[in-house]
């Protein structure tokens, strides 16, 4: 029993301590430096001593961990990390030391749990110290793109605007980008960056859509290019996007809420019908006082 309570304290603090973690990622906003090398991968060069407890405590694990995970496992995680816009500066061996911590105190509550016969309780928190560090990356990656699904198509009505004023492309998006915040703020000034050391505008589109997985950002750097390529006015082809964009997204937003009909009806099927069935018959038999006994010939 005394083994049993331990487990599941540790159990406890492991759940608490991950869910702490999980809604840090969720509401970092990260400001991506000047500096383009820091851009690329923010928090690289920075100590560990700057990052939270999980960190401390796992990075001395963090090799033995990244050896395990081999060079093709490291080099997906860290497409994933830059995906989700590198939550509290979040690098590949930060994330291998919150997997260390993570597995060590999952894997050792449910070995406890699993010694005294609680197998379903161990495999809760053996899932737990494998997935924890992953679930936060991937609330991460989704809270990302919807912000930037929700900036992208204001922000292109803008820049063509300021294009049809005048400016160059260059510098309409320079001006534009200095009045935005969020994700898709940092996203291009990191393509700004890569066009002033020499990359060109193609190439760094390109690169910005790799590293955002959102049909949007395909959609306009593919349409960006072809507008380039065919010679249109670019100011029209920013407002043709945007404009399907919009129609885009409000399709889906009709198609999430198709879905959402058959999953109400089948909530209240299961759910509410049996309850309110059984809320009538019970009052129905409480208010007419009818004696069981006497119905069934039990009665004296």
């Amino acid at each position: 029993m005394i083994l049993i309570g331990f487990g599941l304290a540790l159990a406890v603090a492991a759940c608490v301590v991950g869910v702490v973690h999980a809604v840090g990622l969720l509401r970092a906003d990260v400001k991506l430096p000047d500096d383009l090398a820091l851009a690329l991968e923010v928090g690289r060069t920075r100590t560990t001593r700057t990052g939270n407890a999980i960190d401390r405590l796992g990075i001395r694990w963090a090799p033995m961990v990244m050896r395990m995970m081999g060079p093709a496992r490291i080099a997906k995680m860290r497409a994933r990390i830059d995906h989700a816009g590198h939550p509290h500066g979040l690098t590949v061996e930060r994330y291998a030391a919150r997997r260390a911590v993570y597995g060590g105190l999952g894997g050792f509550a449910a070995l406890l749990l699993l010694v005294q016969g609680h197998w379903f309780l161990a495999l809760l928190l053996a899932a737990y110290g494998w997935w924890w560090a992953d679930l936060g990356i991937w609330l991460a990656v989704r809270r990302r793109r919807e912000d930037i699904e929700r900036t992208l198509p204001d922000f292109l009505d803008v820049l063509a605007v300021v294009v049809s004023a005048g400016l160059g492309f260059r510098q309409a998006l320079e001006r534009v980008n200095a009045v935005y915040t969020g994700p898709w703020s940092d996203e291009i000034r990191v393509a700004l960056r890569q066009m002033d050391v020499g990359v060109s505008r193609r190439d760094a589109f390109d690169q910005l859509r790799r590293r955002n997985r959102s049909d949007q950002v395909g959609q306009f750097v593919t349409a960006l290019q072809q507008g380039e390529e065919l010679g249109a006015p670019i100011a029209r082809t920013l407002l043709q996007i945007a404009t399907d964009m919009r129609r885009t997204e409000a399709q889906n937003a009709r198609r999430r809420a198709a879905r959402m009909v058959p999953r109400a009806t089948g909530v209240i099927t299961t759910l509410l019908v049996p309850a309110t069935m059984i809320l009538l018959i019970t009052g129905t038999v409480i208010g007419s006082q009818i004696q069981f006994g006497d119905v069934f010939g039990g009665g004296g």
